[in-house]
């Protein structure tokens, strides 16, 4: 599996891809015991916001990707131990803008679903930042 975005990003906490083709890509994690919150393993929901983020942006797969926005709903909680599936489908292009739907699962229970708006820029969002340091 090709691809051309987020190749350093950690799979412990953001997931492993399992499956792109054009416009779409799924993201796949098991829920680890750094992501809890409390005593009874409820996960984070940020680690299944980065898991969505993560198919999303390999759903565009572009090597300057970045998000923009997010509507998004988290719909059923995650434990310690649970696997999770996000699945990541491009949804329109308007200029840089992309439209992302996104949703995840552990099994058939959907427990996060709405939509992402991410941007393709020309060049990399740090490219004025390592300019200006490099300045100094």
């Amino acid at each position: 599996m090709q691809r051309h975005t987020h190749q350093t990003i950690d799979p412990e906490l953001c997931g492993t891809p399992v499956a792109m083709t054009d416009g779409i890509a799924e993201v796949e994690m098991t829920a680890i015991a750094r992501m809890a919150v409390d005593d009874r393993g409820l996960v984070h929901g940020g680690f299944v916001f980065g898991l969505a983020d993560h198919a999303a942006m390999l759903a565009i797969d572009a090597p300057t990707v970045v998000l923009g926005a997010a509507e998004l709903r988290f719909v059923a909680p995650v434990r310690v131990g649970d696997c999770v599936r996000a699945r990541a489908e491009l949804r329109g292009i308007e200029g840089k803008k992309h439209l992302v739907d996104v949703e995840a699962k552990v099994g058939e229970r959907s427990v996060l679903r709405g939509s992402l708006t991410c941007f393709v820029p020309e060049r990399h969002v740090l490219a004025d930042a390592e300019i200006h340091d490099a300045r100094r």
